[in-house]
């Protein structure tokens, strides 16, 4: 069997079949070489590669852009619903646009319709996408009541059917990009199916499966689970019609990339988080070795990123006003940042993923450090501005010492504000979808349920479901 180009790794030998195992195999090896054969136009190649994922709100152009400065060579933009990009919607047909700098982009859409998939992808290809990806594990509840996200993974047979639809469709439409897919181990901790799903799309003809080792009920509650990760790739290689696999969870340096790319096997690995708090980690990946900028050269890395907010969205008051939307929020994860030598913390990150790593003690910070770490959303707000108005990089730090310095800084430091949780900061489905779904007819609506209130909710009928198959069975 020959794997899509986009993930053909030179260095790596494909397995001989033996004439027995293709013959039991003949239908399938010939429904995956007529699904391989798309896109031999773009003969790019993923395999070994870090790859940014696609990131809601974190992952706007000019970010991707600044992370393409540091060597990064694979990007997927903003989650798109496919349904709104079909209806020509601004702000989606907006997040197709790719940065010149960007040498592989993907477009990642959310559908659970063949046709929408298949003209979204059309539209993604128009637009200069390499490859769409398929999201199939977003747990926000907007997507999940729509059928959409996390909540496709309920049904690995449906999702099979979904995946090679779109991707029999696609030549029909003069889809010639190919179709990836994004999930986690499961919905719920109680139903983990992963097994099942890789073995569903991969027979339908996904070019790769992207596996983000958490349930969607989890969030970020606990470690991802690679070992997981590992049994997928291993069956992969067991019955001989493996797709590439890319794992994804907790990764924050390159020496933590490297072991879960040698432990588990997979093809590539995809960083988010890791990705925002630190956007040289592509650099730290080509390098091989850490990179530990002081607080100077981070405020440098800080400014090319409003530079590009401001060739992106304009160098005045509606450009500002649209790059606060994301600019003063990229602080959420850029005030994380913290060097972990490889000498001292590569043994300590086997067992704890650095990413989860308490933060150090404000109070041994230099204080231009102690600025640029803190959590606080209104001192965010403070450093974006000094970096938007600033002329030059010594301006900007000239400006941060005086702000560090300052009483208003001294004020926010001793009443810090509640910070949102990490599954909110990356899941923002726009406020304007809240609308017609909180107004019931003139009823006020009911008191909003608490995302461990939905994921038991979940949890509860999911088992009710499975208790009322077996007893159908038997």
């Amino acid at each position: 069997m020959r794997l899509h180009p986009l993930f053909v790794n030179p260095s790596i030998k494909q397995k001989n079949t033996s004439k027995s195992t293709l013959l039991q195999s003949f239908f399938i090896i010939l429904f995956h070489n007529a699904v391989t054969t798309i896109a031999m136009t773009n003969n790019i190649n993923l395999s070994g590669k870090m790859i940014l994922a696609p990131l809601t709100r974190g992952g706007n152009l000019p970010f991707r852009r600044l992370c393409a400065d540091f060597g990064m060579e694979v990007s997927l933009g903003e989650m798109i619903y496919a349904r709104n990009l079909i209806k020509r919607d601004r702000i989606e047909q907006a997040r197709l646009r790719r940065s010149p700098s960007e040498p592989i982009f993907g477009v990642q859409m959310a559908t659970n319709q063949i046709d929408e998939g298949v003209r979204a992808m059309k539209l993604a290809q128009d637009a200069g996408a390499d490859f769409v990806d398929l999201n199939c594990g977003c747990p926000i509840y907007a997507a999940t009541r729509r059928g959409l996200g996390s909540s496709l993974l309920r049904s690995p047979k449906k999702l099979g059917k979904l995946v090679k639809g779109i991707v029999e469709a696609g030549p029909e439409h003069d889809v010639t990009i190919p179709l990836t897919v994004k999930i986690r181990l499961g919905c719920e901790a109680n139903s983990i199916n992963v097994r099942e799903i890789v073995d569903s799309v991969r027979n339908a003809g996904a070019a790769a499966v992207t596996i983000h080792g958490r349930t969607a009920q989890q969030g970020y509650s606990k470690a991802a689970d690679w070992e997981l990760i590992k049994q997928v790739v291993q069956d992969g290689k067991e019955d001989g019609l493996s797709v590439p696999v890319v794992g994804n969870g907790d990764i924050l340096t390159h020496y933590e990339a490297r072991r879960r790319m040698d432990q588990s096997g997979v093809d590539s690995v995809m960083v988010g988080r890791g990705a925002l708090i630190k956007p040289w980690i592509f650099k730290e990946f080509l390098d091989d070795q850490v990179w530990e900028p002081d607080a100077t050269e981070r405020i440098e890395v800080y400014r090319t990123l409003t530079k590009y907010m401001k060739d992106h969205f304009g160098d005045d008051d509606m450009g500002k006003k649209k790059s606060w939307y994301f600019l003063p929020w990229h602080f959420q994860f850029l005030s994380r940042y913290e060097a972990f030598p490889e000498e001292e913390f590569s043994a300590y990150s086997v067992e704890n993923p650095l990413i989860q790593k308490r933060h150090s003690n404000s109070a041994e910070l230099q204080p231009l450090d102690d600025l640029l770490s803190n959590r606080n959303t209104k001192t965010h707000d403070l450093i974006a501005d000094v970096l938007w108005e600033s002329s030059s990089n010594n301006d900007a730090i000239t400006k941060l010492r005086a702000l560090a310095a300052s009483q208003e800084y001294n004020d926010i430091k001793n009443a810090p504000e509640e910070q949102p949780e990490e599954t909110e900061e990356l899941a923002n489905i726009p406020d304007s979808a809240k609308g017609k779904w909180h107004r019931r007819r003139g009823r006020n609506p009911k008191p909003q349920r608490t995302p461990e209130e939905i994921a038991a909710i979940r949890a509860e009928r999911a088992a009710k479901k499975l208790a009322l198959q077996n007893a159908t069975s038997e």
